[in-house]
């Protein structure tokens, strides 16, 4: 799901306001398609819409089959061709195909299920929500379909009419060390969909002038990383080469099961690192999670390089390839 859509929030505040709520939801696509594959528009009887199921080339036509759906109480599965024309209209060089599913909240989409799904985000918890659209059934499913929950893909099953929506929580990165290759990591992974926080007790380099607008704690990091709380969404990266700084916050990622660990550091350093490690009580496999030294090979020179080749390392560990 995007990262800032927050539809089936809207949705199940709408139904419980009493104003008639569906939701619709991009199932498959065909072609240059505007949004992909779980994007998501909501529709209240009143008139009310949030989201987008196509940037506006079939929003209007999915809103009255939406209307209908809620007065008859039953689902749609509607099939929409966007045209080379329309597609240029909202930024594409060519049309597609897209399928949406509508479902009106209560009579089709269980509300019960729909609030369980809304805590589920709300906790961070990866969850995903299973429609079958020939038998209608659904079902919230937890530690299920992990390659598609580790590369945030929706979509039907092979089976053509299981669909599945992928719901993880937004990706975090925590980054301790506020230096030079923070200053360019940051924005970088902002672009790639993550929430960074810098950890930092060092005032001259915890400073809003160096982060404009982003999260900056000058905690201890062992303190830092237990405010923020980390999961399998989170990534951290340490910076600071110093073991005062930097092993707290190992300590923590290593026992939270966070998905990506890098280090600053040469390969001398990142052997004492792991000596400090197994002396603290971590077996081999979990110090094995450990990148360092941090990022891809790719002969980067500078800092903003590396922040490159630490993007990359932490996407492609995201998405199995590393």
């Amino acid at each position: 799901m995007d990262r800032f859509d927050n539809s089936p929030e809207t949705a199940l505040k709408w139904h419980s306001e009493g104003n008639p709520t569906a939701l619709a939801t991009v199932v498959e696509t065909w072609g240059s398609a505007p949004r992909r594959v779980g994007a998501q528009l909501v529709i209240a009887a009143d008139g009310r819409i949030e989201g987008s199921v196509s940037g506006g080339c079939v929003e209007g036509a999915v809103i009255v089959e939406a209307l209908e759906a809620m007065d008859e109480g039953e689902a749609r599965l509607l099939e929409f061709g966007v045209s080379d024309e329309d597609a240029f209209a909202v930024g594409l060089a060519c049309g597609g195909t897209i399928r949406v599913l509508v479902e009106p909240v209560g009579s089709v989409l269980p509300e019960s299920m729909l609030r369980d799904l809304v805590k589920a985000r709300a906790q961070r918890e990866p969850v995903v929500y299973e429609v079958n659209t020939e038998t209608g059934h659904r079902a919230l499913r937890r530690k299920a379909y992990s390659n598609r929950m580790r590369m945030d893909r929706s979509g039907f099953e092979e089976d053509g009419q299981t669909f599945v929506a992928v719901h993880n929580p937004p990706l975090r990165l925590i980054i301790v060390g506020a230096v030079h290759i923070a200053q360019a990591l940051v924005p970088m992974a902002r672009i790639a969909g993550y929430d960074p926080a810098i950890i930092d007790p060092r005032d001259a380099f915890a400073s809003g002038a160096r982060f404009p607008g982003e999260t900056i704690l000058t905690d201890w990091p062992d303190e830092a990383v237990a405010k923020l709380g980390m999961d399998t969404r989170t990534a951290v990266v340490l910076l600071t080469h110093d073991p005062k700084l930097d092993d707290p916050a190992l300590e923590s990622a290593l026992k939270a099961g966070v998905f990506y660990i890098g280090a600053l550091g040469s390969t001398r350093t990142h052997a004492k690192r792991v000596a400090r490690m197994k002396e603290a009580g971590f077996t081999d496999e979990q110090i094995a999670q450990i990148h360092g030294p941090i990022g891809l090979d790719i002969g980067a020179a500078g800092p903003s390089e590396i922040a490159v080749a630490i993007l990359a390392q932490m996407t492609a560990v995201l998405r199995g390839k590393a």
